[in-house]
């Protein structure tokens, strides 16, 4: 598959999710919880449909490809690449009516991240990135993403969904490095990402993450400038640990902070 048609393939996708979506936006529907432990972790009517409508895309455009979702078992392809799907990334945003959610798309190829996508579908906003480069896409607006030039973490503005989802070792890296920032701010999940693309913000870190929650965000960062990997310098497709940055030298410099 040429490019064009891949990059058609995961627009189809999103709008097909975010038609599914849409309509269940702060209003009543059904909610279900996949936590243990007593921690809320939240599934919906509308994720489910959304993952649906995204897979029916795949596997008419896709057939050959591999799936891997959030809400159904995988899929096994025929060939080398794999889609990676969190169709309502920040469910608790979603249930709150709240617009910091998104829909994230992924493709591995031989285990490597090739293209993704992070999708609101309340707001009309698209980040789309691959090896040509990442873009911002609503309505007829289509613009180049850059990162910021930051190099100092005195200067950085940081974000994470939430300083409660460190683990007791994790939290005094993580503690170590807000205290070190000009500001950290909570709450945006995936939508994090796609502003350090979008050149907002300089750091996004994280930790148990699942490979749906990264995979699709890492090429729209590396097209925009940025860099992605696990707190220990390796690859971050696999979830778990995970820093963001807006380029090598603030990277470098959030990296001190996080060693466990």
């Amino acid at each position: 598959m040429d490019r064009p048609a891949l990059q058609s393939a995961f627009h189809q996708a999103a709008d097909a999710a975010g038609a599914a979506i849409r309509p269940y936006f702060r209003s009543r529907f059904s909610t279900g919880d996949k936590g243990s432990d007593g921690v809320f972790d939240p599934v919906t009517e509308a994720d489910r449909a959304a993952e649906e409508a995204i897979r029916a895309v795949i596997r008419e455009k896709c057939p050959e490809d591999g799936i891997v979702g959030e809400e159904f078992p995988p899929h096994q392809g025929t060939n080398s690449r794999v889609w990676v799907i969190d169709p309502i990334d920040g469910t608790r945003s979603f249930l709150c009516g709240v617009p910091l959610f998104g829909t994230i798309i992924g493709l591995l190829d031989k285990g490597r991240p090739v293209a993704g996508l992070f999708d609101q579908p309340f707001t009309g906003e698209r980040f789309f990135g691959d090896a040509g480069g990442s873009w911002f896409l609503r309505g007829d607006e289509h613009s180049r993403l850059g990162t910021r030039s930051t190099r100092t973490l005195a200067d950085a503005l940081m974000m994470t969904t939430s300083p409660h989802l460190f683990s007791a070792e994790e939290r005094p890296c993580y503690s170590a490095l807000e205290a070190s920032v000009r500001l950290a701010r909570y709450g945006a999940d995936g939508y994090a990402y796609a502003l350090l693309a979008a050149g907002q913000i300089d750091l996004v870190v994280e930790a148990g993450l699942q490979p749906y929650d990264i995979v699709g965000l890492i090429p729209v960062i590396e097209g925009a400038g940025g860099i992605v990997t696990a707190w220990d310098g390796s690859s971050a497709a696999q979830g778990g640990r995970v820093l963001a940055a807006a380029n090598p030298a603030i990277h470098a410099a959030a990296m001190e902070r996080l060693r466990v």
